[in-house]
């Protein structure tokens, strides 16, 4: 699943890669997905992008912007983005495929859910782009201690725990369930943990750890656990995934363990990960 890292790491690949090309051809939806979304009718996808040059991408939380001229392409957390030179075997399913004047191609599969929107800039009203379009990234300058510190703030924060408060209502776009568990780890705070418990030195190093951690991922083209533009795997080494469960932490050796939480799975150290 696309998070702030992929995103971003992924709008940096489409801008190197895509850029100056000239859409030739486009098919939506011709594998029909149940939970794909599209902005209006796919079948207009075709007429509104052919002819269009790709201008460059960037990641909107978790989300990937590509602009073709007045154009706007959309990928959301739950799309696979995948470049394809002229002359390779392309995948048969897919929900967005855009051939390029070179005869490249770009191709957007869904395999749970995910949105693939297209629309004229400013003609987007869904709160989720609209969200992450409008919050600082923990990746920007924006996202600052004071910035942190009011979304602590809010009444409504404080009886949550660490998961929820990282991870749900858009409090911070692209940070998910994913991410949130190096998040964790390096802050040495229990997912389970309630916010309100934190001391103000606590609450430092949890701002520090996202920032850190997000940058790291980012910097290393994404996490091990996803993979980028070209099919490969991130090169950033997740402390907490389905990669480490059941071996031991490397700086104090408990065992990784695994949890169903809040509609998701969670990874934690008990040793380093104190949830009191």
């Amino acid at each position: 699943m696309l998070e702030l890292a992929e995103s971003y790491s992924m709008a940096q690949q489409l801008t190197d890669t895509v850029k100056g090309k000239i859409i030739e051809n486009v098919t939506a939806n011709a594998s029909p997905h149940r939970f794909a979304w599209y902005s209006g009718d796919p079948d207009n996808y075709r007429s509104l992008l052919k002819g269009k040059k790709i201008d460059g991408a960037r990641s909107v939380g978790g989300q990937v912007e590509i602009t073709a001229n007045d154009m706007r392409i959309v990928l959301n957390d739950g799309v696979n983005i995948r470049f394809f030179e002229a002359g390779e075997k392309l995948p048969r399913k897919h929900q967005l495929h855009l051939v390029f004047d070179d005869q490249s191609s770009l191709i957007c599969s869904v395999q749970m859910y995910g949105g693939l929107w297209v629309f004229h800039e400013g003609e987007n009203d869904n709160p989720y782009y609209l969200i992450a379009k409008e919050k600082p990234s923990p990746l920007s300058p924006g996202f600052t201690k004071q910035y942190f510190d009011a979304l602590y703030d809010k009444e409504q924060s404080k009886n949550l725990s660490a998961k929820a408060f990282l991870a749900t209502e858009q409090r911070i776009p692209g940070l998910g369930n994913g991410v949130l568990q190096d998040i964790l780890y390096n802050a040495k705070i229990h997912p389970k943990r309630k916010i309100n418990t934190l001391n103000s030195q606590e609450i430092d190093g949890l701002y520090e750890a996202i920032v850190a951690t997000l940058s790291r991922m980012a910097s290393n083209g994404g996490r091990d656990t996803e993979k980028n533009l070209y099919g490969n795997k991130g090169s950033y080494i997740t402390a907490l995934s389905k990669y480490t469960v059941g071996k031991p932490c490397p700086v104090c050796g408990t065992l990784i363990k695994k949890e169903a939480y809040l509609g998701g799975s969670i990874y934690f150290c008990e040793g380093c990960q104190k949830n009191a």
